[in-house]
């Protein structure tokens, strides 16, 4: 008998995540038939008649996956119409509805989770703990394994897209015997996280201007992109602001801040010299930063070297 679920709902808006939910029932369904059709229809363009066509038996027999994507966008009778489905599925299909979460359709998502389907949540990855936990599960599952400071290091490296990150996961174990250190993602990853955002940022807000100054031309002369070099920018002046005036230790403040420890810490070394007033300004310089690296401004660089020279000049009150 197979475990693949007859009717699997996918909620959240993580893409990466969302597809290796509906791979799991396809790889699944076509292991026990090879010839299992796969249909991806999007809900904003099917009618029930569509749903019934696509999801009856077929005179010649064989399974079929369908998969129902934008789920969020059915209208009412296109979600009758899956509800129904899910409360008697069909043997022979395997129904995957993915839902990007949130309050649009949300009626569909809460009957059909009430229907006991099979949910798996995808919801976006955003903070920091929760992109350490995904660097270790993608590890393991790939058949290597890291510690906490390791899959840090990785992060800064790379970034925070989730696919980069799985990228980079995969070729690390590759290449080496699957435990991945904090020397190791150095030695594979050392030429980009030194022309990131991130040392940039660090050296901005430190007030080394003219390290700041070189390591953003150096980046920008490799193609780095400036908006994550504003974005890095942002995040260091935030973190500062988030830990100025706040008392105890790093791993304590951590969940409340919704910060690593290694990042809380690290902010609590640079608030050294930083006033409120000063924080204040630098702030708002990287919003106005941020509008102009993304539109705002015909000349990007020349816009992220006179935000590093305001950040000083605010560190300095």
């Amino acid at each position: 008998m197979t475990t693949t679920p007859l009717v699997r709902l996918v909620l959240g808006d993580e893409d990466l995540l969302a597809e290796r939910a509906v791979g799991e029932v396809v790889a699944s369904a076509k292991k026990t038939d090879p010839g299992t059709q796969v249909h991806k229809l999007s809900a904003g363009d099917l009618t029930p008649g569509e749903l019934a066509v696509h999801t009856s038996p077929t005179l010649f027999g064989g399974g079929a996956i369908v998969v129902i994507e934008n789920a969020q966008d059915a209208k009412k009778d296109l979600a009758a119409a899956l509800l129904d489905h899910a409360k008697q599925p069909s043997p022979d299909v395997h129904l995957v509805i993915v839902h990007a979460g949130g309050k649009k359709g949300k009626a569909l998502a809460d009957g059909l989770s009430k229907a006991g389907v099979d949910v798996v949540t995808v919801a976006k990855v955003k903070r920091a703990t929760e992109r350490v936990s995904f660097v270790k599960e993608e590890l393991r599952r790939l058949g290597g394994s890291c510690q906490t400071g390791a899959a840090e290091a990785l992060i800064t490296a790379i970034g925070h897209d989730l696919r980069e990150i799985a990228a980079a996961c995969s070729q690390l174990v590759a290449d080496t015997n699957g435990k991945i250190t904090v020397d190791v993602v150095a030695q594979y990853y050392r030429g980009r996280a030194e022309v990131t955002g991130f040392a940039v940022a660090d050296a901005a807000v430190a007030g080394d201007t003219a390290g700041a100054l070189g390591s953003l031309r150096w980046a920008l002369s490799v193609g780095v992109d400036p908006v994550p070099l504003a974005d890095a920018l942002a995040t260091g002046v935030r973190n500062i602001a988030k830990v100025a005036g706040v008392r105890g230790s790093a791993f304590s403040l951590a969940s409340q801040l919704g910060m690593a420890p290694w990042q809380v810490e690290k902010a609590q070394q640079q608030s050294r010299g930083w006033t409120p007033d000063g924080l204040v300004d630098a702030m708002a310089v990287t919003a106005g930063l941020n509008a102009e690296v993304k539109g705002g401004s015909e000349d990007r660089a020349y816009a992220l070297e006179r935000a590093i020279l305001a950040i000083a000049a605010a560190r300095s009150q």
